[in-house]
C-alpha cells in the first residue's frame, strides 16, 4: 500500500451524474486526508461535462507518478465506445463502463491504487447490450475471484449489511443457508475489526419473517437457519445479537447495543438506512483483497448535465476508502 494513499474513482455510466459528481471531487475532499485521487473516464465526455456545469478547475491526463497539482483533476483516459449525451443511455458503452471498473481492480490488486471508489452504473443498459450484470458487488466478486462478499452500507450512523443482495423476494429464502449466514458473518466480524478498527463488533442479526417467525408460527427459518448459526458463532466468542423482529431492530434502544446490523434481504435493512442517511450514504464491499466504496445512489439520468447532483455520497465514499486504505 502506498505511502500517501492514491484512489481510482470510477466515473460510472457516461449519460448519468457519474461524470459531473466526480468532477466536483476537486472541491477538496482528500486535503486534509493526505491523499490523492484519479478519477477513471473518457477525457473529451470529462471535459465536455465539465463545460456544461460550469467547472472552474482544468482537467490534466494522468499517468503513473504524476504529482498533484492545486487546482488540477487528474483523469485517466479510457476511451468511450460511442460518443454520449446527458440522459441518453446508450447500451454501446456498457463495454466502456465495465472497462473502467476493470482498469480500477487491476490497479489496486498491482498496488497502484490503495483503493477504488465507484460512481454510480446502470445496470439495465448493461443488461440490454447483452452482458449480464447484477450489480457491482457481484462483478467485483467476479472479477476478483472472490467466492462470497458481503454489501454493506453506510451512513446515519447506521452499518447495514446483507445476506442476500439483489434478488427477487421470493427467492430470498431458499438462498439463506445456514452455510451462507456463517460466511457472511465471518466476513462481516473481519472486516468490521480489519477496516473500521472496531476490536469486539457486536452485530445485531435479522430474522426472516415478521416477529422473527413468532416461534416458528410465522416460519421456522429462524430456528432451522439462523439460530443455530448464531449459537456456533457465539461459541467462538462471536457477539451476535438475535435473530431479531426486523420491525423493532432498528429502533434507538436496539440499535444501542451493536456496532452493525445484519439484514437477511435488501429492502429489509437498507429501507432504514436510506431513510437515516439519503443523500449521504455509502456502500462498501467486505471481502475483496481490495478496498472498494460506493455511492448509495443510482444514475440521476434527469439530472445529468444540469450541474444540480448532490456529490455528497461520493464524497463520504472518497473519505471512507482514504481512512480504510490508511489503516491498511
Amino acid at each position: 500500500m502506498l505511502a500517501r494513499p492514491l484512489v481510482a474513482v470510477t466515473s460510472g455510466e457516461p449519460a448519468g451524474v457519474g461524470p459531473e459528481i466526480c468532477l466536483r471531487l476537486m472541491d477538496g475532499v482528500t486535503g486534509a486526508l493526505n491523499a490523492d485521487l484519479v478519477v477513471l473516464g473518457d477525457r473529451h465526455l470529462m471535459a465536455a461535462r465539465a463545460e456544461a456545469i460550469s467547472f472552474t478547475g482544468e482537467l490534466r491526463e494522468w499517468s503513473p507518478g504524476l504529482m498533484p497539482l492545486p487546482g488540477h483533476l487528474d483523469i485517466l483516459h479510457v476511451p468511450l465506445s460511442v460518443p454520449s449525451r446527458p440522459g441518453q443511455l446508450d447500451p454501446e458503452n456498457s463495454s466502456y463502463v465495465l472497462q473502467l471498473l476493470q482498469r480500477a481492480i487491476e490497479g489496486c490488486r498491482t498496488g497502484e491504487f490503495s483503493a477504488m471508489v465507484t460512481a454510480p452504473v446502470h445496470k439495465g443498459v448493461i443488461n440490454d447490450a447483452g452482458i449480464p450484470f447484477t450489480g457491482h458487488t457481484e462483478y467485483l466478486a467476479e472479477q476478483t475471484q472472490t467466492p462470497r462478499v458481503v454489501m454493506m452500507l453506510t451512513g446515519g450512523g447506521l452499518k447495514v449489511a446483507l445476506a442476500t443482495t439483489h434478488l427477487p423476494l421470493k427467492e430470498v429464502p431458499s438462498a439463506l443457508t445456514q452455510n451462507s449466514i456463517e460466511q457472511t458473518l465471518r466476513i462481516l466480524h473481519a472486516d468490521l475489526v480489519r477496516k473500521y478498527a472496531i476490536e469486539d463488533p457486536r452485530i445485531l442479526v435479522a430474522g426472516l419473517n415478521p416477529h422473527a417467525g413468532e416461534g416458528g408460527y410465522l416460519g421456522r427459518e429462524e430456528i432451522e437457519i439462523i439460530a443455530p448459526v448464531l449459537d456456533r458463532l457465539r461459541a467462538e466468542g462471536m457477539r451476535l445479537i438475535g435473530p431479531l423482529p426486523a420491525d423493532t431492530m432498528f429502533t434507538p434502544p436496539m440499535l444501542a447495543l451493536g456496532d452493525c446490523v445484519l439484514a437477511m434481504y435488501h429492502d429489509q435493512g437498507l429501507t432504514a438506512l436510506k431513510y437515516a442517511s439519503f443523500g449521504a450514504g455509502i456502500n462498501v464491499t467486505l471481502g475483496l483483497p481490495i478496498i472498494r466504496t460506493s455511492v448509495d445512489h443510482g444514475t440521476a439520468l434527469e439530472l445529468a448535465g444540469s450541474g444540480r447532483a448532490d456529490p455528497g455520497s461520493l464524497f463520504v465514499a472518497v473519505e471512507q476508502a482514504i481512512e480504510m486504505a490508511q489503516r491498511q
